[in-house]
């Protein structure tokens, strides 16, 4: 049989690429812009961690890496948003404690954070400082916790709200310290109370804290981390007053669930890289943020343990927010 000769290239071309691995017919990865959904609003630590990686994470990939907040619903809007998108490595998610938190305070969610989110890379932990007034008297968290044994209730607790990585950081410190404080949340800055001694301790994060720390206008009995913190050397960390006791926040990357392992393995390669960089890691821990690289199979292990531990938190202290 007689082909024309634009017919007989076509169907050689066709039998050529049909002998082709689909990794050689595919684009490589990245191939256009990344983006990194923020589930929080502007401005928070994982949102400025965010975009500070952004950058230097471009250059390493070779394409432009935005970054997008979506806050709304206590985070869950916006890790929907990756949960739903397609699994190929564009669409990332700045995952934090919270989502896993989320797992047990909103029973009713159409996903499941541990199952729908594959774990990427590992930012770092956000641990927070147990906080008290200088004219509290407990200068130690020996101290503070045989008085609040002493007046059960009547220290109040700030947080930022209900639910909050800070809210249950504290919550924890009662389960296992065996003390009652009384939660007070609050809808806007409670420092400004804190500061004043209308509350009388809140789990506070590192970044704002410093300072306060430092000027004398807060008393730090405890870091929230299992050890000493650079920023802080000479606050020591509450599980040595509270075996067992580690109540902080961490950050990482996540993407959707069933994201090719070699995309996983890339981003995980270059976001390490990127956070082990003298300048980026100061850059961080300023931010009170204390980086550590990890695989994606041990971040997805830290993921599920959180997931586990907070539900028993949550549960243990009653905790809704219907």
């Amino acid at each position: 049989m007689h082909y024309p000769r634009r017919s007989f290239l076509y169907l050689a071309g066709a039998a050529a690429l049909s002998v082709l691995p689909k990794s050689a017919m595919a684009q490589p990865y990245p191939s256009r812009t990344v983006q990194i959904i923020v589930d929080l609003s502007p401005g928070l630590a994982p949102d400025v961690a965010a975009r500070l990686i952004a950058p230097p994470l471009s250059q390493r990939l070779g394409q432009a890496v935005v970054v997008e907040n979506r806050p709304g619903a206590g985070g869950n809007i916006g890790a929907e948003f990756v949960v739903r998108a397609p699994p190929d490595g564009y669409t990332l998610l700045a995952a934090i404690s919270g989502n896993a938190v989320n797992a047990a305070l909103y029973p009713n969610l159409s996903f499941n954070f541990v199952r729908d989110i594959a774990p990427v890379a590992f930012i770092g932990y956000t641990p927070f400082v147990m906080a008290v007034t200088p004219s509290f008297p407990a200068n130690t968290a020996a101290e503070f916790i045989a008085y609040a044994k002493a007046n059960p209730g009547k220290i109040n607790m700030a947080s930022a709200g209900i639910g909050t990585a800070p809210h249950l950081a504290g919550e924890l410190f009662k389960m296992l310290a065996g003390v009652e404080l009384t939660h007070v949340p609050y809808r806007t800055n409670y420092m400004p109370d804190l500061l004043a001694g209308q509350v009388q301790m809140a789990f506070v994060a590192l970044a704002p804290a410093i300072g306060y720390l430092r000027a004398g206008k807060l008393r730090g009995l405890g870091v929230t981390s299992a050890k000493r913190m650079d920023v802080l050397p000479d606050i020591p960390p509450l599980g040595d007053f509270v075996p067992g006791y580690e109540g902080s926040g961490w950050l990482g990357v996540g993407a959707p669930r069933n994201t090719p392992a070699v995309i996983v393995d890339t981003l995980n390669t270059d976001i390490n890289a990127v956070i082990a960089e003298p300048a980026m890691h100061e850059r961080l821990v300023g931010l009170g943020i204390e980086p550590e690289p990890m695989t994606p199979a041990r971040f997805g292990k830290l993921i599920a343990e959180a997931t586990e531990k907070w539900a028993k938190v949550i549960k243990f202290a009653k905790i809704s927010i219907e």
